[in-house]
């Protein structure tokens, strides 16, 4: 899969898509004739749409939908923004749709996270600030209201991890979460995990995709570069020569790994392929088949 992401860009279109792609994931359009466009394009082409929550900008305060939230009108305020969207998302009749989670971040009191990106403190809330049995509690009541939508409006949940916690990765509460519901999958980021490892002395990326990748309905896959704990390039293209000696994540491991867990895991392309060229695209989706081919 490729990304469009703010508008329905044609000439990333016609440069990145490849015939037997299965599809496009779109996220914060400004503009509903970009997605009546991308409707266009998919019943011509016969490609899927994923939808990258939201699928329009400026229509919330928030851009994730704050589903964990401590404060209740915080909390409602995300499930109502989210119901308001599905009728409008309806129309891409998308084959998923992908929220953040956790979101809040639910940050280790342990790290120190003044690197991480975030909007505004409305996005993180610190571990010690919200206990285990109310993070179980409020991420049971997503599941089953996500499994209900998902039914509703004939879209598969999809949860993408931020930054993660010790209630993910030390416990098994989400895994049997997962298998309780399993209409709901996981999106790995392959930046963003290398991007904590870096940040996090605490989390291990490697262990995370083992834990979960038998989970994941896709990846998200892109490299990063971070030199002596500064992040140099973000969302580069996947390319064999990016070595660890560089700073760059350790994706070809990455995907040995993945595909191990899950070797039908879809592939979708979070990267800015502008910044490298023709021939350079074509290297990096051959790379990639060649990784993943039995």
């Amino acid at each position: 899969m490729i990304g469009q992401y703010g508008s329905f860009d044609k000439q990333k279109y016609e440069r990145d898509f490849r015939n037997g792609f299965f599809g496009i994931e779109a996220g914060l359009f400004e503009r509903h004739e970009d997605t009546l466009q991308l409707i266009h394009e998919s019943r011509a082409k016969g490609f899927q749409i994923g939808v990258h929550f939201p699928l329009r900008a400026g229509m919330h305060h928030s851009r994730d939908a704050l589903f964990l939230a401590l404060d209740e009108h915080m909390r409602k305020d995300a499930y109502e923004h989210v119901r308001h969207q599905l009728s409008y998302v309806s129309e891409v009749s998308p084959s998923y749709i992908l929220f953040h989670y956790p979101k809040p971040v639910l940050l280790d009191d342990r790290v120190n996270w003044e690197k991480w990106r975030f909007a505004d403190s409305s996005e993180f809330i610190y571990e010690n600030q919200y206990s285990f049995a109310e993070f179980t509690r409020q991420s049971e009541q997503l599941f089953a209201w996500l499994a209900e939508q998902g039914r509703k409006f004939e879209f598969a949940p999809v949860l993408e991890f931020d930054a993660l916690n010790r209630y993910i990765y030390e416990t098994d509460f989400l895994e049997r979460l997962l298998v309780q519901y399993p209409e709901i999958r996981l999106c790995l980021d392959t930046g963003r995990l290398f991007t904590q490892e870096q940040f996090d002395p605490f989390f291990d990326a490697k262990q995370v995709m083992t834990k979960y990748a038998k989970y994941s309905a896709m990846i998200h896959l892109s490299n990063v570069q971070i030199i002596n704990g500064k992040v140099e390039r973000h969302h580069y293209p996947v390319l064999p020569e990016l070595n660890s000696e560089e700073g760059w994540a350790p994706i070809e491991h990455y995907i040995q790994i993945i595909k191990k867990e899950n070797p039908h895991v879809r592939v979708m392309f979070e990267h800015q392929s502008n910044l490298i060229s023709d021939d350079d695209l074509d290297r990096c989706y051959a790379w990639v088949d060649q990784l993943f081919k039995p």
